[in-house]
Parts: structure tokens; sequence; C-alpha cells
């Protein structure tokens, strides 16, 4: 229950990026943002570069698309830095500032989907939701999990599953600083893994037939979600599938600009330009300047 009281607990905290706003919010004012799988909770969540985000970005709507808080982490071991109370800070700030900020929990935070109908510092809870575009496209949005197999019946291998993957974050913080000093650029082992692995690759593609299938046979235009760490925009059969990715790696969200347009956006991740500009200084200092 600690990581369920956060949003309301911290309703009346200073936040420490208020001072920034003013500078940083200079883009164009966005009708919708959606987000997914920060992982608040563990330090594979890269709050900074989604509290540079959030700032650059203003918006009349917020989705938070599952697994904001990783409540199975919290379980085994507390994890809680500034920079995560920062993101859920500057999320209630700017239900404070005129946004609507809509929560549709996941399997990460389930524990949230049994305050579904309440507000949490002006934060709705709802278990899925339906957003119209400028456009006038209604898509259907949701975390993904409940069209996952492994989470709906064998939870047991989810969960060593999410152990695993811990542990390849861990692994793979320690080989990009290796990488660094030897002055190679950022690889992603959790990446390369999912790529090369064929049943991952299955599981991703029946993944996204399944969510695109339901949200055409719920009459909708398409489907926005998280769950799988793999962002994405296309069109399966017919139906529009939006996935906004993760702020783990990928470092993506969906974005609905004024007119409805839909776009995925990258942001950048300050870690991996230190570690790119530290491998491009190293390989300047052992160039061999031709005579």
């Amino acid at each position: 229950m600690r990581a369920a009281a956060l949003f309301e607990a911290m309703g009346g905290m200073s936040d420490p990026s208020h001072a920034a706003e003013s500078v940083g919010e200079t883009r164009e004012r966005l009708r919708s943002i959606f987000i997914s799988d920060l992982h608040l909770g563990t330090q594979g969540c890269q709050a900074r570069a989604l509290l540079s985000f959030l700032r650059s970005n203003p918006s009349d709507n917020l989705y938070l698309v599952g697994d904001i808080i990783d409540g199975w982490q919290l379980r085994r071991r507390w994890y809680w830095p500034q920079e995560h109370n920062d993101v859920v800070q500057k999320i209630l700030r700017r239900v404070r500032k005129g946004c609507r900020v809509i929560f549709v929990p996941g399997n990460h935070d389930e524990f949230v989907r049994h305050f579904v109908g309440h507000h949490f510092g002006g934060v709705e809870v709802v278990n899925e939701a339906i957003h119209t575009t400028a456009d006038g496209k209604r898509l259907w949005v949701t975390h993904g999990d409940l069209y996952d197999g492994v989470i709906q019946y064998a939870k047991w291998l989810a969960y060593l599953g999410d152990t695993l993957y811990e542990f390849t974050l861990r692994l793979n913080r320690h080989l990009n600083s290796l990488r660094a000093r030897l002055g190679l650029p950022y690889w992603s082992l959790s990446q390369y893994l999912k790529h090369r692995v064929k049943s991952a690759v299955n599981f991703i593609s029946s993944f996204e037939s399944a969510v695109a299938a339901e949200a055409r046979k719920r009459g909708l235009d398409g489907v926005v979600c998280g769950h799988i760490h793999r962002a994405e925009m296309r069109m399966i059969d017919g139906t529009l599938y939006c996935n906004d990715g993760d702020w783990v790696e990928s470092l993506t969200a969906l974005v609905e600009h004024q007119d409805g347009r839909l776009e995925i956006v990258h942001w950048p991740d300050e870690r991996l330009l230190a570690q790119d500009a530290k491998s491009a200084a190293l390989a300047g200092k052992t160039a061999v300047v031709p005579s």
C-alpha cells in the first residue's frame, strides 16, 4: 500500500522542477501524451530523462498506460530515490495546471486496480479508456497485460522473467561502463536478446495482433498500449496499433498533435549522450593522425 499512497501523499510537497518549467516548456503544446512502463521504484527507470521530456512537452491530456510504479520490485526491495518523487510530483503539477491525467494500471502496478473510479491528487484511475483524437479516430487505451498468456495463466513465469530482466539490466549497466572505457558506444543486451530469441519475436507479434483484433472487435479505429517495451505504430489488418514503448531503455512516448496527428517520440538519454561523448573523446586521443 506504500506505493499506492505515493500520488496522494506527495500532493502537498514542493516541486523542485518548478523553477525550470518556464525555460523548458517552449515546444508546441501537444493535445495528448501516452507513456507507459516507467517502472518507478526500480534502478532501471530513467527518471531524469522522463522529467526532461515532461518539462519540454506540455499537453492537454496525459495518459499513464500502465506499469508506472513497479509494485513487483518494491515488494522485494524498497527503492525510491528523489528523482522518482520528482516524477510523481511533476505529474501532479500537470493536473493542477489543467492537464487531464488518466492512469490505466498494468500488471506491475495491478494493486492500483483496486482504486478504479477514484482520484489520486486529481489523477483519474480507470481500467481502460477510449480516446478520440482531434481528427476523429477512436482509440482503445489499455496496458495490454490482459492479452499476455504468461501473465494470465503462468504468473510465476512472469515473475521469473521479471527477475531475469532486472538482472539483464544490471549486467547491461556494467557492460556499457566497460564499453565506455574502451571507447565503444552504448549497446543494449536485453534488446539484442529480444530480437534474437525466436520465441520472444513470436510473442511480440502475437501480442500486437491480439490487441489490434480486440480493438477491431470493439468497433474502434485503433489501440494504444504498452507492456512489451517496444515502441511501434502501424496498421494491422486495417486497425491502427500504437505501442508507446518504455522509460527503461527505449525512452519513447506516443504523442498526439493538435491536428490529431500521432507520432512516436524518441527522447535522448543523457547517460548515453555522455557515454558517446566520452567514447568520442577517447577515440580522438587514440586516433592516428596522418602525416
